[in-house]
Formats: structure tokens, sequence, C-alpha cells
């Protein structure tokens, strides 16, 4: 299948894996490529930028395929080692950066000069104009059912990829809600050039998390996110779990008095041991409302193949059928 995206970043199928911290390390991101799609490292899952420059080498001894990395700029007073995550991504040969969160703008120039394409993940139409207009190749347009951050304006991608498609010029991903072949198709329908798929990539082998969080994203139905930090401004869709009950009672009980200090407990330094350990309650994690349309645990390749099998026999016979 050909899109713009497929064109821009040298793959098979128009297929991305979403950046998920302490989830898209260098075993996942191979995968996802040597299956056509396009794999992410996640960048600040790596401590510092030389930790980030060791996982592109690992992954570039896994696949001989294109792969990237995604950076999260984020709003913090004690900013990460940007400049040297940027030198790590453009010494290590990588040609393709997912951006999220703050504005990119100020790091655009030494990518493009290195040759790399950038995609800006957006949660609304007019960050996704913004970031085509300071000079974004390719945006990745995030719905409301997304797992993370579906930032503030709640609109589902029914009626934000028809309204991207409407007002881009430049190429964009459907993210949220993305799970298999008819997501793919919706996706191409709505004006998008391909998809960005997250919580799906975590129930596959390949994904280097516990078996315990594979094993609640098949167990989980669309009923079984919820949306915390929403007071802060911070929203994030997570799976339900004891410390979300507990953290929601918190911010039930303090209103709008709330302060970050007091869900500390509930969200910092937890995805290690959710992750790498399977301690299921001990925090919350990102996980979307697509859980409910998860309902095994393939290989990567085995779950691109059938999503790329899957929308051709829809394109070709239901959907031909029909005219």
């Amino acid at each position: 299948m050909k899109t713009q995206i497929t064109e821009m970043f040298g793959i098979q199928h128009p297929i991305i894996q979403g950046g998920m911290h302490y989830v898209g390390f260098a075993e996942l991101a191979a995968a996802v490529s040597n299956a056509g799609g396009l794999g992410l490292i996640t960048g600040l899952t790596q401590r510092t930028p030389e930790a980030l420059a060791n996982e592109i080498k690992r992954c570039r001894e896994m696949t001989d395929k294109p792969f990237g990395v995604n950076l999260t700029f984020l709003p913090t007073v004690s900013s990460p080692d940007y400049p040297g995550y940027i030198k790590a991504i453009i010494d290590g040969g990588v040609k393709a950066v997912e951006t999220a969160g703050n504005n990119p703008q100020k790091w655009l120039p030494a990518m493009h000069e290195a040759g790399i394409k950038v995609i800006h993940k957006c949660t609304s139409v007019r960050h996704a104009l913004k970031a085509e207009s300071i000079g974004c190749d390719a945006v990745s347009v995030d719905g409301f059912e997304c797992g993370g951050h579906p930032g503030e304006d709640d609109i589902p991608n029914f009626i934000l990829l028809p309204r991207a498609a409407e007002t881009l010029k430049i190429p964009f991903v459907a993210s949220g809600g993305m799970a298999d072949g008819r997501s793919l198709v919706a996706a191409l329908a709505l004006g998008a050039q391909g998809m960005n798929m997250g919580t799906r990539f975590i129930a596959t082998k390949e994904a280097p998390v516990h078996d315990n969080v594979k094993q609640a994203i098949v167990a989980a139905s669309e009923l079984d996110t919820r949306l915390v930090m929403r007071p802060l401004r911070n929203t994030e869709r997570v799976l339900r779990n004891a410390a979300v009950d507990r953290l929601l009672e918190k911010e039930r009980t303090l209103g709008s008095g709330i302060k970050f200090e007091d869900i500390i407990d509930e969200v910092a330094g937890v995805y290690p041991r959710i992750m790498q350990k399977g301690e299921m309650e001990i925090g919350a994690w990102s996980c979307g409302m697509v859980a409910g349309l998860i309902h095994d645990v393939p290989t990567v390749k085995e779950l691109i193949d059938r999503i790329m099998l899957e929308a051709e026999s829809i394109i070709r016979q239901r959907l031909g059928g029909m005219l």
C-alpha cells in the first residue's frame, strides 16, 4: 500500500508504532520496522543521550529497515539534555523523529539539515496547523480515544481527522483507537495517510514489557480506561486500577485546589515497576480505549500482516462490492 507516509519514511506499510514510555525499546522498534512499519524508540525512556545512542545502535543491529525516535519536549524547569538527545539521533543516522509535547521549532533546523523527517503529535487542528507552519514534515493527529495525553478539547477521531484533512497541506496519520485493518481503512477514508498504534503494539510478543501488562490489555474492555489529572490540565487516559481509583478520589476530594504533589505517589516513577516488574496496581499507566478491540498477543509481524490483509479485503471486496 502506497501513501504519502510510506513514501516519506521509506516503509512498506502505512503503520507507525507510537512512542511509549518504558515500551519503545529497540526490540519493539526493530520488530515493527522488520514487519514493514515504522518502529520508534522512546527517547526519554533512555536516561541520557549516551543511553539513547546505545539503544539506536542496538536497534541498528536488529534491523536494516528505517526506524525512528520519539522525543517528547516536556514543560519542565529542569529540562532533559535535548541538545544531547538530538545529537545522538543525528549521529546515529536516524532519519525519522516523532516529536510530542511542547513546540519543537528550535530543534527543526538541525534535524532537517541532517535529512531527518519530523512528524509532530497533535491533539487539535490548531496545533497541527502550527506544526505545519513551523516546518514539520507530517503530523500525527491524536483523537480523544487515545491512551496517554488526549489534550483538553475532547474531540474524537471521527471529527478530528476530517477536520485535519480539510485544513492541512502536509500529510498526517491517525492516532488513537487504531487496532486493525478496519481502523486503517477508516483512517484512510477520513483523510489520513496511515495510522499510528500505541496500545495495540504493547500486546505483542516482542513488546519488552511484563506479561501482566499484556494480559491486562487483553482482559480490558472499552469501558475500562479513566481520565486522570484533568484538574491539572494535564489529562491522561489510563487503565483503571486501584491506584487510579485512589487518584480520582483525591481529585474529587481536593477539587480545584489539587496540586501535582498530592498525586505524586500514583504517577511519579511508576512505569519501570509496572512495565518491567508487572506490579499492576502500583500506579497509573497510559492505555487507550482501543483495549476493547485487543483480544490476543500476536507477534508484531503476525499483527501487521493481518492488518494489511484485512484492510485490502475491506477495500477490494467489502467496499468494492457495494459499488
